[in-house]
C-alpha cells in the first residue's frame, strides 16, 4: 500500500512540475536547464533536461521518467517476491536466541523436493483406515457400555453425559495404530523414539504446552497410518511440521515458521514445511482436534483432587505429582508399542501407579480388567524411572507460576528407553535353577 501511494506521489510531482514549467515559458523566460529533485521516503526521483518550447515534448518527457521510475521500483520488488518464491532457495535467517541440535541420527542427504525421496508417491488423502465412524448421537441414544457411565462430576454449563460421550467418540473416531510400521519398510521402531525425543527438546526450547507435543505426535502416527513407503530422511520434515500445525492449534503465540525450519540446521526450508502441511491436513481430512493421552490424564487426575462443589476447570492437583506422572507418561509414548492401547487407557494406567487403582477406576469409568494390560506393560518404565530419580519443576522467564507444569519438559529419555527395555527384555526369559540347588538323580 505504501508503494502505491509513493508511485501516485511520483506522478503528482512530475503534474506539478510541468505545470511550472509551462507557466515559465509563457512568460518567456529561458531555462536552458531544469531539475528537480524529490525525496520521498527514502526514494529519490530526478528529473532534469532542457526546457523545450513545445508543452507536449515536456510532457511526454515528465511522464516518461516518472514511468521509468515507477517501473524500476516495482521490477525491484517482483525480484525480491521471486527471491522468496518456493522455486528459488534462501536459507532462514539464524535465530540466535534459540538452540536445539538438529535431529542428525535421522538425517540424510538434503531433499530438494518434498515428495522426492518416496519410492510411491504419498497419497493426499488416504481412504480412512479406522472403518465405520462412530456417530456420537446414536451412541449416547444406544447407551453403549463403552461410554457409560460418566464419571465426570457435574458442571454448571453442560450436560456431564453429552460431554463424556463425545470425548469418548473422539477416542474412537480419532484411532492409531503401530501397524503403520509395516507400511515402511526402511523405517525402524526406533526412528520414531528418536524424532519424538526430539519434538520434546524443540517444545521445550519454544515453551510450549504439553498438549501441543501429544498433538504432534499424534498427527504423525494418524499421518504415517494413511502413507506408504516414506523414507527415512522425511521423517524430520514431517515431524516439524505435525509439530507447527499443533502449535497454531494448541498455542496463543506459536512459533514462527522460521523458527521451526531454523531447528532443522538448514537441512529443510520454509517452502517445504508449507508444502507439508498442506500434505498432512489432507491426509488427516482436517481432523486436529483429538483427546490426547496427556489430556485424557490431566482430567484424570483433576477428578481425582477435586474437592465437593468445586469447579472442573479450575486446576486443583499438585504440580509435583503430575510432573512425574507426564514424565512417565513421555517415556511411555516413546515407545511404538503404547499405540496397542487407547489413549485413554494409557493414561490410567500411568495414574495407577501413583494412586490407588480403586479411584483410578471411578475417574476413568474403565475397569480394572480393562487396564491391567497396559499397567503390567508399564512396570519397567516406572522401574527405569527410579532408577533415573525424580522429576523437578523447572521455571520458565515468561510462563506463569501457575501455568509452568503444563509447558513440556525434556530429560535424558532415550537412555530411560533402553533402560526399560532391557528390563522388559530380561523379564521375558525365565532364570534357570541354581546349579547347587537342583536335584541330583543317581
Amino acid at each position: 500500500m505504501s508503494c502505491l501511494i509513493i508511485d501516485v506521489c511520483v506522478v503528482t510531482v512530475a503534474i506539478k512540475a510541468f505545470y511550472t514549467l509551462h507557466k515559465m515559458s509563457s512568460l518567456g523566460l529561458c531555462c536552458c536547464c531544469c531539475c528537480c529533485c524529490c525525496c520521498i521516503k527514502g526514494v529519490s526521483v530526478f528529473w532534469g533536461g532542457c526546457m523545450s518550447l513545445c508543452c507536449s515534448l515536456r510532457l511526454c518527457s515528465m511522464f516518461k521518467t516518472a514511468a521509468a521510475t515507477i517501473m524500476s521500483r516495482r521490477s525491484g520488488r517482483l525480484q525480491i517476491r521471486s527471491e522468496n518464491a518456493p522455486g528459488h532457495k534462501s536459507k532462514v535467517t539464524k535465530q540466535s536466541n534459540r538452540f536445539v541440535k538438529p535431529l542428525s541420527k535421522l538425517q540424510c542427504e538434503k531433499n530438494h523436493l518434498v515428495l522426492e525421496s518416496v519410492a510411491k508417491p504419498c497419497i493426499l488423502i488416504a481412504a480412512s483406515e479406522k472403518g465405520v465412524r462412530v456417530d456420537c448421537d446414536e451412541v449416547l441414544i444406544s447407551g453403549d457400555s463403552l461410554v457409560r457411565p460418566s464419571p465426570l462430576p457435574h458442571l454448571g454449563w453442560g450436560s456431564a453425559e453429552d460431554v463424556w460421550v463425545k470425548m469418548v467418540c473422539k477416542e474412537q473416531n480419532y484411532r492409531h495404530s503401530k501397524s503403520f510400521i509395516q507400511k515402511h519398510p526402511r523405517i525402524q521402531p526406533r526412528m520414531r523414539s528418536i524424532l519424538l525425543d526430539w519434538l520434546i527438546e524443540v517444545s521445550e526450547a519454544y515453551t510450549l504446552h504439553r498438549q501441543t507435543f501429544y498433538l504432534a505426535q499424534d498427527y504423525f502416527d494418524r499421518f504415517m497410518l494413511t502413507q506408504n513407503n516414506i523414507e527415512k530422511g522425511m521423517l524430520q520434515l514431517i515431524g516439524i511440521t505435525c509439530l507447527f500445525i499443533a502449535s497454531k492449534m494448541e498455542e496463543a503465540c506459536p512459533p514462527k515458521l522460521s523458527q521451526m525450519a531454523y531447528v532443522t540446521a538448514g537441512t529443510y526450508y520454509e517452502d517445504e514445511i508449507l508444502q507439508m502441511e498442506l500434505i498432512i491436513l489432507k491426509a488427516l481430512r482436517w481432523n486436529l482436534c483429538p483427546e490426547t493421552a496427556v489430556s485424557w490424564l490431566k482430567l484424570y487426575f483433576q477428578m481425582a483432587s477435586m474437592n465437593t462443589n468445586s469447579d472442573l476447570l479450575e486446576s486443583q492437583f499438585p504440580q509435583d505429582a503430575y510432573v512425574q506422572m507426564t514424565r512417565l507418561l513421555d517415556l511411555c509414548i516413546l515407545d511404538i508399542n503404547s499405540l496397542d492401547f487407547q489413549y485413554r487407557v494409557l493414561a490410567a494406567s500411568v495414574l495407577s501407579h501413583f494412586i490407588q487403582p480403586e479411584t483410578v477406576e471411578k475417574v476413568s469409568g474403565l475397569s480394572k480388567d480393562t487396564t491391567q494390560l497396559c499397567v503390567n506393560w508399564m512396570a519397567p518404565y516406572v522401574e527405569s524411572m527410579g532408577w533415573f530419580g525424580i522429576a523437578t519443576l523447572k521455571d520458565f522467564a515468561k510462563i506463569k507460576t501457575e501455568d509452568r507444569h503444563n509447558i513440556q519438559t525434556h530429560t535424558d529419555y532415550m537412555t530411560m528407553l533402553d533402560y526399560a527395555s532391557k528390563k522388559e527384555v530380561n523379564s521375558q526369559f525365565l532364570t534357570p535353577p541354581n546349579s547347587t540347588g537342583k536335584t541330583c538323580i543317581h
